[in-house]
């Protein structure tokens, strides 16, 4: 059984991936659009290229002629602060702010003041005039099926505060994926406050990064045994 459920049930009800997951994970049956929204974000964070570190380290272990698994233990093994692993610092500092009532101006100058990089604001490339489609794609999913979208709220405002400055601060796709993933847990009627902060503290939001990475990099290494790439020389 899966988090108390036969294996029969979850196909009878065609809970899916998701579904599963949260089975698995958070030990609770959630709504439909709640399961389909954790899918969403392994699809978007599936794959971003083969520049990326992660995706980089895969393919030179895969070249050195390793194995499945070690290349893609490289490659998870490069997630963290700069790479993919500010989902669960981003939820915390805007929750937290959103939650005691932090003006988001006044949010932004404090988070300066402290010499703090706000988790999930700024992008290389994309800005409010050329933005990410993935953000747009989960912004309007949680708008229109979320019951209460506040954290997302807050987002956006600090956004509005920080692109003031500079075109491409704006709410990237971890920090997007990020509060609306709290404010999912918070309304959808399966969590306390508190049971839907301790889950975040306890690292759910990276694990579904790792977890939807995962298929990427797998990808990558598949992609170079199909090529029969030999070693990478820089």
């Amino acid at each position: 059984s899966y988090g108390g459920m036969p294996i029969s049930e979850v196909f009878d009800g065609d809970l899916g991936v998701g579904g599963v997951l949260s089975l698995l994970w958070f030990r609770r049956q959630l709504p439909p659009y709640a399961s389909k929204f954790i899918e969403m974000i392994l699809m978007v964070t599936a794959d971003h290229g083969p520049a990326v570190s992660g995706a980089h380290n895969t393919i030179v272990t895969t070249r050195a002629g390793k194995d499945l698994v070690s290349s893609l233990v490289s490659g998870l093994l490069t997630i963290g602060p700069r790479f993919g692993g500010a989902l669960d610092d981003a939820a915390v500092m805007f929750s937290e702010a959103s939650d005691h009532g932090v003006d988001p101006e006044q949010f932004v100058k404090d988070m300066r003041k402290a010499n703090k990089l706000i988790m999930g604001i700024g992008h290389r490339i994309k800005s409010l005039s050329n933005p990410d489609k993935r953000c747009e794609i989960i912004k309007d999913f949680a708008r229109k099926h979320f019951k209460d979208n506040t954290i997302l709220k807050f987002a956006l405002a600090v956004e509005q505060v920080t692109t003031k400055k500079k075109a491409n601060l704006i709410l990237n796709v971890d920090g997007c994926i990020a509060v609306c993933f709290v404010d999912m847990l918070r309304s959808c009627g399966a969590f306390t406050i508190e049971e839907a902060t301790e889950l975040v503290a306890n690292g759910c939001l990276n694990g579904l990064f790792v977890l939807g990475r995962s298929i990427g990099f797998i990808g990558h290494h598949l992609d170079q045994k199909r090529l029969k790439q030999g070693l990478y020389r820089h």
